[in-house]
């Protein structure tokens, strides 16, 4: 997909692109290539599964064994799921481990990359394995709103995820050990109470064992909650950066955007389910199903699902947008140094190989945050009204310093 030229750096001819924007694009292009084959791939096995009537045969022959309806349903998410995964395979291997190491971004080799594969498979397949479980059991208690029940515990699965994550999840894919430098750890702390946003503590991940890029986050809920940063980020940032970085994602959190955040996936999350109930009701028909409860429409269940995901999308990004806008303000607001938010950003994109300018369809149909250029032209707005000097680092790209072209 195409995209605008972003402002030319010192050396650069007028208008040309520099060469690690061009690599950010040409591995951005890659990537999306790579994501739609992976989406073609799985719909078409969800159609085969469909078309050849395979989900529905293999229903039948169980229930003449009186298979009893849970393991049913195991039987054919296993079947469904993983001809899914081994289709998709190559592809997941060619955007997940090849490009991420021809571009630099990872290092670590395939058998640690396959070994957190695994891992997230497994983690995976445990949770949809509960999540299509507990919906065909609501279809057989509920028949009329078993969507409903349905949403609500998808959005209570959400909460203890979202609770359990800095526990359990990111120590399995990283080593997770307490901030040793005392001034920083202090000092990041203090920055979490002048915003009242109440941590259990700060926690470094080893992001440098695996790759070179860099984030922080502030993760969990209540007792768990934790201010997560990357060893990279505090090897390669100015405390300054780091602390702009932190202001930024603490202020999610004293803004309340996670609960505006579960709120609104929980509105999405009712009216999807309620449009795959009714999808699935007229499906079965036409597939000569039992009814909605029938496991052998699960192909169709995920089909629905798919769309409706990647029709609410666009709504869940600018939603994301708006609040990554929000939580920028915050940060400015509290450091009031809109010099290292600039230099943060310019390095993060560096780093994490990010597209200072995308496509403003691209952008707009997918993009959770808005990008670089938009965030410092940002920070540069801020500083003018709020009169204060816009300075970013020696260590900032060319073309940051104060009164350039955003």
């Amino acid at each position: 997909m195409g995209s605008t030229l972003s402002p030319p750096r010192r050396g650069d001819t007028l208008g040309a692109v520099s060469g690690a924007e061009a690599e950010a694009r040409r591995y951005h292009r890659r990537q999306l290539l790579v994501s739609l084959i992976d989406l073609a791939a799985t719909l078409a096995v969800l159609a085969a599964w469909l078309e050849t009537g395979a989900g529905r045969r293999l229903v039948q022959r169980l229930t003449e064994m009186a298979t009893p309806a849970p393991f049913v349903v195991l039987a054919v998410a296993v079947a469904v799921g993983g001809s899914c995964a081994l289709v998709t395979f190559p592809f997941d291997l060619v955007g997940g481990f090849f490009l991420p190491r021809r571009a630099g971004l990872l290092t670590q080799s395939l058998l640690s990359w396959l070994g957190d594969r695994a891992k997230a498979l497994a983690l995976g397949t445990g949770l949809g394995l509960l999540v299509v479980e507990g919906i065909y059991a609501l279809m057989r208690a509920s028949p009329e709103w078993w969507w409903l029940w349905s949403a609500i515990g998808l959005i209570g699965l959400g909460v203890v995820v979202a609770l359990v994550l800095p526990v359990w999840i990111v120590p399995l894919f990283y080593r997770v050990t307490p901030l040793a430098d005392a001034n920083l750890h202090a000092r990041l702390l203090s920055l979490a109470r002048r915003m009242g946003v109440e941590a259990a503590g700060i926690a470094v991940a080893d992001f440098s064992r695996k790759g070179r890029t860099a984030n922080a986050a502030v993760v969990g809920l209540g007792a768990t909650r934790r201010i997560l940063v990357s060893d990279t980020l505090l090897a390669r940032f100015p405390v300054e950066e780091v602390e702009v970085v932190l202001a930024h994602e603490l202020g999610h959190h004293a803004r309340g955007h996670l609960a505006q955040g579960l709120l609104v996936q929980a509105l999405l999350t009712v009216a999807a389910l309620g449009a795959a109930a009714y999808g699935l009701t007229v499906g079965s028909r036409a597939l000569r199903l039992s009814g909605p409860a029938d496991p052998g429409g699960l192909p169709l269940l995920a089909l629905l699902a798919m769309g409706l995901g990647l029709a609410t999308t666009p709504v869940l990004a600018a939603w994301s947008r708006r609040l990554e806008r929000e939580a920028d303000r915050v940060a400015l607001d509290v450091t009031r140094d809109p010099g290292a938010f600039a230099s943060a950003m310019d390095r993060l994109a560096d780093l994490n190989l990010a597209e200072r300018r995308p496509h403003r369809v691209k952008e707009w149909l997918w993009a959770t945050h808005p990008s670089i250029e938009r965030r410092i032209a940002a920070a540069r707005r801020w500083a003018s009204a709020a009169g204060v000097p816009f300075a970013p680092g020696p260590e900032a790209a060319p073309g940051l310093e104060a009164g350039s072209p955003p």
